[in-house]
């Protein structure tokens, strides 16, 4: 079938596959329930200790364990079947939903069990995260992982328009635990919809069992992206866009200083991005013949939006800019996905995945808590800007050093999946013994893509 080339979202890979479609919806059942909780989250740590150093930790406090989780399941997502690795990791978080509902019922809720509850899920989402990475391509082909990425970020985003929006509402008004009730809702839809999806295994099952042969594995993934210049510049250009640029650990604090609201305004806060990203989506036809250029300039955009916004007072125009921060975030995630998996063979997707989703997961935890720290610091307006300008000056840098990264493309679809990613630069290095026959191959995503999103 013949690649849309207007700027309409490809539905292809809805319409050709059953079971991505089952995956699709289960992500946006979880997606609605996980972004509600993470507003409760924000509200709740706020309420409790005042301060927005908190809520950058308890982002923190997720992340640790999901770097533990993403090696693991990188490993297990190239040994087992990754359809039964998401339902094991997933399901359990229903039950972890349930706890910190019946924790924000209590008189005097508990920090620690938010923090546990946090790590938890940190823990097992790290553990499943690269099996839905690796599984997107068996599902739908190499030729459309851009239609796919921006699919499921666009039901990411969807989630993050709906979720924050109705969790603001929930929080003011029947309470946080009704938003980790919904979350736990969420968890089984995605359960139910992951069960009807046929098996998945690996297409060469990794042999060996033990730690050492595990540690080996993590070490080959680790070989096969250190060998190529593309991979480590998407995973530089990624965490220019995160570290000090993320806000969401002040949107409570910014809604009640600098805007002027409550929770209702820290609902519109999270909500403001996710429309821009599906604006994005819904226009990204065109992300399927782009490259490495579009990419820079998607998260410049990004830097640039949430400059501004953090230089103004004026709430209409700050939801513009964050939904204008939204739509450069979509796109660089539609890109960086594609480009990273068109070039990983099926038997490295999971451990490359894991290394993907551990840097996707580390930069934007490591953002919020470095925030939360520069805001009790400076101010949260002032910590918004200065992690604006540093997101522009750190993603031209690194445009700048790595040639590779400007002169990616995405392969016309007559091309075959082996030469899907090209790059006019000459600084690619040479294949080691774990990707032989893979020396054009450059590289894959944060479904978030699902790596940011996935993560929770």
């Amino acid at each position: 079938m013949r690649r849309p080339t207007g700027l309409a979202m490809d539905l292809t890979p809805l319409r050709e596959s059953r079971d991505f479609r089952l995956l699709f919806v289960g992500f946006l059942g979880a997606m609605v329930g996980a972004l509600m909780t993470s507003v409760a989250v924000a509200v709740q740590i706020y309420e409790v200790t005042g301060s927005p150093l908190h809520i950058g930790l308890v982002s923190l406090a997720r992340a640790l364990p999901v770097v533990v989780g993403v090696l693991i399941g990188g490993v297990l997502a190239d040994r087992h079947d990754r359809r039964l690795l998401m339902l094991a990791t997933r399901l359990p978080l229903t039950l972890v939903s349930a706890a910190l509902a019946v924790n924000a019922l209590l008189p005097e809720p508990r920090l620690w069990v938010i923090y546990a509850a946090t790590a938890l899920t940190g823990l097992l989402a790290g553990l499943g995260g690269p099996a839905m990475m690796a599984a997107i391509p068996a599902l739908v082909g190499t030729e459309r992982l851009a239609a796919a990425g921006a699919l499921t970020a666009a039901s990411a985003q969807f989630a993050a328009l709906l979720g924050p929006a109705v969790g603001g509402l929930l929080v003011a008004g029947p309470g946080l635990a009704a938003c980790f009730a919904v979350d736990a809702a969420g968890f089984l839809v995605f359960s139910a919809a992951v069960f009807l999806v046929r098996p998945l295994p690996p297409a060469t099952a990794q042999a060996g069992k033990g730690v050492r042969q595990a540690f080996t594995a993590v070490a080959d993934g680790v070989r096969f992206v250190r060998g190529h210049r593309l991979i480590v510049g998407l995973l530089l250009i990624d965490a220019a866009a995160m570290v000090f640029t993320m806000p969401q650990a002040l949107y409570p604090v910014l809604a009640d200083q600098q805007f002027g609201g409550g929770p209702g305004v820290v609902g519109l806060l999270y909500a403001a991005p996710a429309l821009g990203a599906l604006i994005g989506a819904a226009t990204s036809g065109w992300t399927g013949r782009a490259g490495g250029h579009a990419l820079i300039g998607a998260v410049l955009l990004w830097g640039l939006s949430l400059t501004g916004f953090g230089a103004t007072s004026y709430l209409p125009l700050a939801l513009v800019l964050l939904a204008l921060a939204g739509l450069g975030d979509l796109i660089s995630e539609t890109l960086r996905s594609a480009l990273l998996q068109h070039g990983t063979p099926d038997e490295l997707r999971g451990r490359v995945g894991g290394l993907w989703m551990v840097q996707a997961t580390v930069s934007p935890a490591l953002g919020n808590a470095a925030v939360g720290l520069l805001a009790e610091l400076t101010g949260a307006r002032a910590a918004v800007v200065m992690g604006g300008l540093f997101c522009v000056a750190a993603t031209l840098a690194v445009a700048a050093a790595f040639p590779a990264l400007r002169h990616a493309r995405l392969a016309r679809s007559s091309e075959s999946p082996a030469s899907s990613v090209t790059s006019e630069s000459s600084d690619q290095a040479p294949p080691n013994a774990t990707d032989a026959g893979h020396a054009d191959a450059e590289t894959p995503t944060d479904a978030e893509s699902p790596a940011k999103g996935s993560a929770r």
